[in-house]
């Protein structure tokens, strides 16, 4: 009788293990899906009304509307003063135009600035330094106080490390001729794609999140977002939605959703690309990743439930539920990472199943197949070189799959409720002191251990399959194994690297912003 009960006791484990296990496969697949709504949305909608706002953005008015361009800045001595240049170096009209440089630094950059300001003020531009001595609200602080002096009806923001084309006002201006219209959002491109294999893979995941995914939902009629920099408001779309709020990590994302439920409509303009810097460290992108997660789920318990209560469309909600809780995936991949080794175990050594084998490896190809059109698509939009990128993208999903504690706890973190603090993401423009500038180097968190059991884990994985001949699992733990290993020895060695480099003092706070990227 005990032998028995031990028998249906392990039986039903293994029954529980595999239900726990296709229950997360199962969750996940939807998320991948919706990939494939995306680009549904994306091909049907070329010809759509809102595609129409795009025909002729020409300015039409004889009198072109008053324009405040905002710089935020939070210690970046080694880009500030190029930023301010190419601000100041945008063609329009001088006596309808203006630049605000709202500094918060703590370093040199603000003498840095100001040199940079007196210049540029010599030369006729009107460009006003403005210095908080609290750094109430950080970003979305800086730009609402900076927002109480400005002149302009339109408000364009850029980050310290994005440099836009001289012609880039007047290529989005007569957009705003549409009394509805209330934010333009122009594509983001990369100065450093080429840098490293990081700085590659990032530059593929941006492009499909603008290319598809802002693309898709504009082209759809759905809401898509401000991404804090590179676009141009309305003022009376930001006030109109109650200004910026401090209250998330992610205040281009709140005020994006406010504004849009209050009527207003955003235009993407995948035309107008404006380049920027990609990190360049590992522990540097996972904060920045670790920031976006966590401000995002803080954004949907504050939005989606308004959201949902107005008279929307369900293909609006629907979409925007996806949206907002799309880092909620996390947390069903970190446990999946769990199971996955012992499912795969419980198959080989029992012989269960192995009609659900078929099941896992159909939908785990589905899963990988969709993600890689998604990018394939969103390349082949952009690049004639666009297949030589992609030989890139089984790296990416290795990438995404190695960030998921790092983000499962940013999500952790946003369900809390707390703001927390912003985590500045470094920039270093040209600089030869990329690798040894003190206070401008993140040091890896504890979680870099956790990731490193991890690619310990799958790496017996990957040799257990090998041996017994799973040869049908090798290529998804092959990218567990990676992504796991790539994540957390880059952590450890630009650790390593930077040890020692942030003096014990009050400039290891330098990194208490992140200013909008």
């Amino acid at each position: 009788a005990l032998t028995n009960c031990s028998r249906d006791c392990n039986v039903a484990a293994r029954m529980l293990l595999l239900g726990l296990y296709y229950l997360l496969l199962g969750c996940l697949s939807i998320y991948g899906l919706h990939r494939v709504v995306l680009l549904y949305f994306y091909a049907t909608g070329r010809n759509s009304s809102y595609c129409q706002l795009l025909s002729n953005p020409a300015q039409k008015r004889g009198c072109k509307p008053r324009i405040t361009v905002q710089l935020p800045v939070f210690n970046e001595r080694f880009v500030v003063s190029r930023a301010i240049d190419a601000l100041s170096r945008l063609r329009y009209p001088r006596d309808r135009f203006e630049i605000q440089i709202l500094d918060d630094s703590t370093d040199e950059t603000s003498t840095i600035a100001q040199a940079a300001v007196r210049r540029w003020e010599s030369r006729g531009i009107s460009i006003h330094y403005r210095h908080r001595a609290s750094r109430t609200g950080f970003k979305a602080g800086a730009l609402a106080e900076g927002l109480k002096e400005a002149n302009g009806d339109l408000v364009a923001v850029f980050d310290a490390d994005f440099l836009p084309d001289r012609n880039f006002l007047e290529k989005v201006v007569g957009i705003f001729d549409d009394s509805s219209i209330g934010m333009v959002q122009a594509r983001w491109d990369h100065s450093n794609r080429g840098h490293s294999l990081l700085t590659r893979l990032q530059a593929l995941f941006l492009d499909g999140h603008f290319v598809l995914e802002h693309g898709g939902r504009f082209r759809s009629g759905c809401f898509f977002n401000f991404n804090g920099t590179a676009g141009v408001w309305r003022r009376a779309a930001i006030e109109s939605a109650g200004g910026w709020h401090s209250d998330t990590l992610t205040e281009d994302l709140d005020l994006s959703y406010r504004a849009q439920l209050a009527g207003w409509k955003f235009i993407f303009v995948p035309d107008v690309a404006v380049p920027a810097e990609l990190p360049t460290h590992m522990t540097a992108f996972k904060s920045q990743q670790h920031r976006w997660a966590k401000g995002s789920i803080q954004t949907c318990l504050k939005v989606l439930p308004v959201l949902l209560r107005s008279s929307l469309s369900f293909r609006i909600k629907a979409e925007a539920c996806f949206h907002l809780a799309a880092n909620f995936n996390y947390l069903l991949l970190v446990p999946f990472c769990v199971l996955l080794v012992p499912v795969m175990v419980v198959r080989f050594h029992f012989g269960i199943a192995s009609g659900l084998a078929f099941v896992d490896y159909l939908l785990l190809w589905t899963a990988m197949l969709s993600v890689t059109n998604f990018y394939l698509v969103s390349q082949r939009e952009l690049s004639s070189n666009w297949w030589r990128r992609c030989l890139d993208i089984p790296a990416l999903i290795a990438l995404s799959l190695g960030l998921s504690v790092n983000n499962a706890v940013a999500v952790m973190e946003g369900l809390t409720g707390r703001t927390g603090d912003f985590v500045r993401t470094p920039k270093f423009g040209n600089s030869p002191a990329e690798r040894c500038a003190p206070g401008y180097s993140s040091l890896a968190s504890w979680l870099v251990w956790v990731e490193m059991v991890f690619a310990v884990y799958f790496t017996g994985a990957l040799i257990f399959a090998i041996v017994v001949g799973l040869y049908m699992a090798v290529p998804f733990l092959a990218l567990f194994q990676f992504g796991f290993m790539y994540v957390s020895v880059g952590s450890l060695t630009q650790q390593s690297t930077h040890t020692g480099a942030v003096p014990a003092t009050s400039s290891s706070r330098l990194f208490a912003t992140d200013e909008g990227k």
